[in-house]
């Protein structure tokens, strides 16, 4: 008999934003594929078998091609299998390749949306990504491109879209001149977020013109780093409410940490136990 793929997305960082759903499949499964940017809280206490498939900024543990061998693999040995990302899973997560690979051999599969980086990274920055007056539209951007592809997928600029980069840290170099080029102001905010939702999360609010210099001197390691391009950088200032810059942390999520600090394997998703 044939098993089933569930393709769930595990969220931005912060393992309780995985959705109630996804958590339930996590709980359910008998594999789990899951990527390097899922963290491994939520796979404490899985009675499941663990196959790490990471790709990290071409350091790839597995070929793209052999995790869609392996999904197929265990599906048809009547497994319930998870294949586990980090954010949204369709979000740059490569979800549709695999899917259509199971499509092709007759399984059946599910998508469990996830919470995406692309909007949740902003707002752990106090930035939304749309403001009355300020921003009407988004474009979700990958901030690196193939070996045969001149420009990044960056939009002319408009002045009431916000850009979300994703993957952009180790790529800033590159497509910083293209903003430029492609009419954003020198003096327009420009926010790198790395380590989003997390305790490491940091937040480097600078400008086009000024982003260059900036992002030299900062230092992001290896954690996910995205950028936000846009007037409602600005208000950073008024609304940022989670991390150092943050006036005091909300009591509810202060007693969740200490709570956490503490946590067993059986809590590591304390908000959906």
């Amino acid at each position: 008999m044939k098993g089933h793929v569930v393709f769930v997305g595990a969220g931005p960082g912060d393992p309780e934003l995985i959705t109630l759903r996804g958590w339930n499949a996590l709980q359910a499964a008998d594999v789990v594929l899951y990527d390097s940017l899922v963290d491994e809280r939520l796979l404490q206490g899985l009675d499941a078998e663990l196959v790490f498939v990471g790709k990290r900024c071409g350091r790839h543990s597995m070929r793209q091609e052999r995790i869609s061998e392996l999904l197929v693999r265990h599906a048809l040995r009547g497994k319930r299998v998870v294949r586990l990302k980090g954010g949204d899973p369709t979000v740059l997560g490569r979800t549709g390749e695999e899917a259509l690979r199971l499509a092709a051999s007759g399984i059946p599969f599910e998508i469990v949306p996830g919470v995406s980086s692309a909007l949740a990274a902003p707002a752990f920055a106090g930035i939304p990504v749309t403001h009355r007056g300020l921003a009407d539209s988004v474009c979700i951007v990958s901030a690196h491109r193939r070996d045969d592809e001149q420009e990044f997928s960056i939009p002319p600029y408009s002045p009431r879209t916000t850009v979300v980069l994703l993957m952009a840290g180790q790529t800033a170099q590159s497509w910083l001149g293209q903003l430029l080029v492609r009419g954003y102001p020198a003096n327009l905010p420009l926010a790198f977020i790395t380590a989003a939702t997390t305790a490491k999360q940091q937040v480097l609010v600078t400008t086009v013109g000024d982003a260059a210099r900036s992002v030299a001197k900062a230092e992001f390691g290896g954690s996910p780093t995205l950028v936000v391009i846009g007037h409602v950088v600005s208000l950073r200032d008024s609304l940022a409410w989670y991390g150092e810059d943050a006036p005091e942390a909300p009591v509810f999520l202060a007693a969740a940490s200490e709570r956490d600090n503490g946590a067993t394997n059986r809590s590591a998703v304390s908000c959906v136990r």
